[in-house]
């Protein structure tokens, strides 16, 4: 049994029934199905969001040694589920390109796809570096080493070229001591350093106290055991003990700046949480832990912890809301899809996203020592002129802070580079001409003439929504086509107007299929593959099913097409046209004389739209084996090293009397394959027996109740055809 890998495996797996879309197999007549169990409607939008992933729609295309693994599930509005994911290639996780993002209903319709593009991958997965060597490496880097993570081989993508490299994160100080969090990567063939990328996103801000204020702490530590263990102290990182009521309200108080910290951090969570549905800081509930005492004119966040110093004169302490709401923005950039890239411009998407979070948790927060508004560190007087040190409703007026996207290089500093989105957030929230002694807001040249505003609150939860659409190569033209996807799909084509034009009025572009804010659903449809990829001899055929679905206004007629095959391979489709929502049988026919390999075979989508989907044929494989001939019951499937498949047909069975469930799995030779049996125990899904040795072929038995039953196959090394045999009562 090797519970670790198959963890990773079943990911890509809805925890519930309706599969059937999603996973490989044919089958026999299966087993009579019941009303499905709870969750139907998740498992239905995760089952579309992991057929879109394995079929490889549109942007989510991958190569036939690579997969996209489900990472996370984020619930929003209107049952709707954003499922991140991240590009392996032969098991390896891809770091740099690859990685996409679902948006699918509790319906099964996928909405929307992103994915960062990044080339096919062909490199040695042998590293002549030892991790230890590695580390050493990452660790030699910094003058002073806090931390470092262990060495994962992975394969990264630099300037599009594939290197095998060991990632290591390494938190400390240079020989200047300045702190340093280096996201690192050692090339594993060379042991030289592939790539090195500070995490540390310093930002000055206002050292002044919130005022007696409520904060939730144990009864004699600063730590919050309500949302995942946040604790506030020293720079030792332990928690300050105490007692109720903490701190003394003096400028340079530790324990007070920390009371501030926790103040900022925890309306910060709860604002996410009541405003936007979100799950804390971190989606998880929680947060990294907070410093204080940092005796730097500084606050920045690493990664591990985010840390907080003084003022430039030493008369109080960088803890006032936006600052500490700030540092942990970079928190939630950081712990979204796609995390924080390295170029200029997302560097400038993650300070902005810092300074949005700011202002957004000010005004949930609504504290009379800190007056809302969209400025950052106002109160700061940082270089003695009683000036903010960032502006969102004309970022021109702190430094001749660029206002508009055009304005941008790939040289500008990544502060200034948050003057466009943090523009464009102002203009989306309170309009060019808000009123109410509320500050105009300029519009970039070739924008509309004016910008109405929809509300923080909306404009916030629709940034945070694009937030989980974040690829690695996020970009304010991306930034643009995720928000008007959350816009439409959240609210409707009010709010997805306000939304363009707000991104019209800097300057950013409209952008090849991003959504159509029409007041009526635009037609579209989408592509999936059941299965995704498939084993024939020469002289031979393999067959698929190609699904459509309607995402948008009515049914209807999509062509079908493929493109892509090799010489000697030929594909037809029965019927060659469908109507959305129903499906075809591609057929594949391979030639004599075919040569063995693995080939791609693009299958496209014609209707009101073209989406693409991608078949991965290997020819000269064996077929399925057998050996499971007295099963009530035949499954057949085929699966890349690491993959999973839920059987019967991606779904399930019901018991409905007590009896002996028997499974026969039969993999390919010289494989590890293994079978596990799960009941639905009304929560998930829970192992009840389980066929794991270091073999091919797996036996299992089982004497269960009454109830609702699946297997699970998993290729936990090796690749090839299978064969599942079952019998139920």
């Amino acid at each position: 049994m090797h519970p670790t890998r198959l963890t990773a495996a079943v990911a890509a797996l809805a925890l519930s029934a309706s599969l059937a879309t999603a996973l490989a197999g044919t089958a026999s007549a299966a087993p009579q199905a019941q009303p499905v169990p709870p969750g139907h409607g998740r498992s239905l939008a995760l089952a579309a969001a992991d057929s879109a992933a394995a079929s490889g729609l549109d942007e989510l295309r991958h190569g036939a040694d690579e997969d996209l693994v489900r990472t996370s599930v984020t619930p929003w509005s209107n049952g709707l589920y954003y499922a991140a994911y991240q590009r392996t290639y032969k098991g390896l996780p891809v770091h740099g390109g690859g990685d996409g993002v679902v948006l699918s209903d509790s319906s099964g319709k996928v909405r929307d796809v992103s994915g960062s593009a990044a080339p096919a991958i062909e490199v040695s997965t042998s590293a002549r570096v030892t991790a230890a060597k590695a580390l050493a490496t990452a660790r030699g880097q910094l003058a002073a080493v806090e931390s470092a993570s262990a060495p994962e081989l992975t394969v990264l993508l630099k300037a599009g070229k594939p290197v095998l490299a060991w990632h290591t994160l390494v938190v400390g100080t240079t020989a200047g001591n300045v702190p340093s969090s280096l996201d690192t990567y050692v090339d594993a063939r060379t042991g030289r350093v592939a790539q090195a990328t500070d995490k540390i996103r310093h930002a000055d801000g206002r050292g002044y106290h919130n005022g007696n204020v409520t904060i939730d702490t144990a009864a004699g530590s600063m730590t919050d055991t309500s949302r995942g263990g946040f604790k506030c102290g020293g720079q030792n990182g332990s928690a300050y003990t105490g007692s109720s009521p903490w701190g003394n309200g003096g400028a340079n108080d530790l324990v007070t700046a920390c009371v501030d910290i926790m103040y900022a951090a925890q309306r910060e969570s709860d604002m996410l949480k009541e405003w936007f549905g979100y799950n804390g800081i971190n989606g998880q509930g929680g947060m990294v832990p907070a410093r204080a005492g940092l005796s730097q004119v500084n606050a920045y966040y690493d990664g591990t912890k985010t840390t907080y110093g003084r003022n430039q004169n030493g008369t109080n302490q960088l803890t006032g809301i936006d600052v500490v709401a700030h540092e942990y923005g970079h928190e939630i950039f950081d712990r979204t899809p796609g995390s924080a890239g390295s170029s200029n411009e997302n560097g400038g998407m993650n300070e902005s996203t810092g300074d949005i979070f700011g202002a957004l948790t000010e005004h949930y927060a609504n504290n009379p020592n800190d007056t809302p508004d969209y400025t950052v560190g106002e109160e700061l007087n940082f270089t003695g002129n009683n000036q903010p040190i960032r502006n969102m409703y004309n970022p021109s007026l702190i430094n001749n802070d660029p206002n508009c996207y055009p304005q941008l290089t790939s040289g500008t500093e990544v502060h200034a580079a948050a003057g466009p989105q943090n523009h464009w957030f102002y203009l989306l929230a309170e309009g060019s001409q808000p009123g109410g002694g509320k500050p105009s807001s300029p519009i970039c040249s070739g924008g509309p003439s004016s910008v109405t505003g929809i509300g923080i609150q909306k404009a916030g939860k629709i940034f945070m929504g694009a937030l989980l659409m974040k690829t690695s190569s996020w970009n304010h033209p991306a930034a643009r086509r995720a928000t008007l996807t959350t816009a439409k799909n959240t609210y409707g084509a009010t709010e997805c107007n306000a939304v363009k034009a707000a991104w019209n009025a800097i300057g950013v572009p409209a952008q090849s299929g991003e959504t159509d804010c029409g007041g009526t659903t635009n037609p579209d449809f989408s592509l999936s593959l059941n299965p995704s990829s498939g084993s024939a001899q020469p002289d031979d055929q393999v067959t698929a099913t190609v699904n459509t679905s309607t995402t948008g206004g009515s049914a209807q007629t999509v062509q079908l097409s493929a493109s892509g095959a090799p010489s000697g391979v030929g594909v037809s489709f029965s019927p060659a046209s469908v109507t959305s929502g129903t499906s075809s049988t591609m057929t594949v026919k391979v030639a004599a004389g075919t040569p063995n390999g693995t080939y791609p075979i693009t299958v496209t989508g014609t209707g009101s739209a073209t989406h693409t989907v991608t078949y991965q044929l290997t020819v000269g494989t064996g077929t399925p084996p057998t050996g499971c001939d007295a099963a009530e019951h035949t499954y057949r499937g085929t699966l890349a090293s690491g993959q999973a498949a839920a059987q019967p047909d991606g779904s399930y069975y019901y018991a409905a009397t007590p009896g002996t469930h028997t499974g026969c799995l039969r993999g390919p030779a010289g494989t590890d394959f293994d079978l596990y049996l799960q009941k639905w125990n009304g929560a998930g899904w829970a192992d009840v027996a389980v066929g794991g040795t270091a073999g091919a072929d797996e036996d299992t038995r089982y004497q269960g109740t009454a109830g609702y039953y699946r297997y699970v196959v998993h290729a936990y090394s090796g690749s090839g055809a299978y064969t599942l045999g079952l019998s139920a009562p």
